[in-house]
């Protein structure tokens, strides 16, 4: 069965968690017969994390900029972030917004004790709390807005292998998201790592989002390596399908619907 795949969001050697040349990302896809891609890279904020300071606006837009005229014709090529805790660095998020990026993705990777989720296994925090304090933090993202789209939304599913729901906490966010029309990634990296636990979200936070007036997914493999770019996209299709979603990618920050 053939896919029309729009990755939303990928990783390049401008996040420190990468090394992959945005030219082979651009190869990889047209081989794979991938319409479009968006590079994702991170802006972390924290100073805790290894990728503070890591990303350069001005290379990155430097490369993005010679290489979408140069395989135009072949593939669309956008360009966007994914912005760490944005409501926590208001002024480095206006600073990057300004910029003509095609998507900003908004993620929380550091909460609870200002940890990042493998420190708090290790110091023996429990699933419960670290989902509580989890909600809460993308709660308050989400209402402070200004971004397209909320990147793994159930992210400490990847590392704890299992889910806590909030259903009263989890619906005020997924209404707020939908009232300032901020759509929902289904990220296939999980798949990657435990396929028992689907996606990041999948049935579960879907139907929550879905109930809540969400109409509008965005898929990403978070593609970090090669091989990496569009895997898992048909297990997405089929949630996206199940849901009545429309997939939608985004042009100079305006939704687009996905066709073809």
């Amino acid at each position: 069965m053939s896919f029309s795949i729009f990755d939303m969001h990928t990783h390049t050697k401008y996040s420190c968690d990468s090394d992959l040349e945005l030219e082979s990302c651009c190869a990889e896809a047209i081989q794979k017969g991938i319409k479009a891609i968006c590079f994702t890279d991170h802006v972390d904020c924290n100073c805790n994390d290894a990728g503070c300071g890591f990303y350069t606006i001005e290379r990155f837009f430097d490369e993005f900029v010679l290489l979408k005229e140069k395989y135009k014709s072949k593939l669309t090529l956008l360009c966007g972030v994914e912005f760490a805790e944005p409501h926590m660095y208001q002024d480095e998020f206006a600073k990057h917004s300004s910029y003509p990026y095609d998507y900003i993705l908004a993620s929380i990777h550091w909460w609870y004790n200002n940890m990042w989720v493998s420190q708090m296994i290790k110091q023996g925090i429990s699933a419960e709390i670290c989902y509580k304090y989890y909600w809460d933090e993308l709660l308050a993202a989400v209402k402070f807005g200004g971004f397209d789209c909320v990147a793994h939304m159930d992210f400490p599913k990847r590392y704890y292998n299992e889910l806590i729901i909030d259903y009263g906490k989890i619906s005020e966010i997924c209404t707020v998201m939908a009232n300032k029309n901020i759509c929902l990634e289904i990220n296939t990296s999980s798949l990657r790592q435990n396929r028992s636990n689907g996606t990041m979200p999948d049935k579960q936070i879907l139907e929550i989002y879905k109930d809540c007036g969400g109409k509008y997914v965005a898929f990403g493999s978070d593609a970090h390596k090669a091989g990496e770019l569009g895997e898992g996209y048909p297990y997405a299709k089929n949630l996206i399908d199940f849901f009545g979603f429309t997939t939608v990618m985004f042009a100079g920050r305006n939704m687009v619907r996905c066709v073809g």
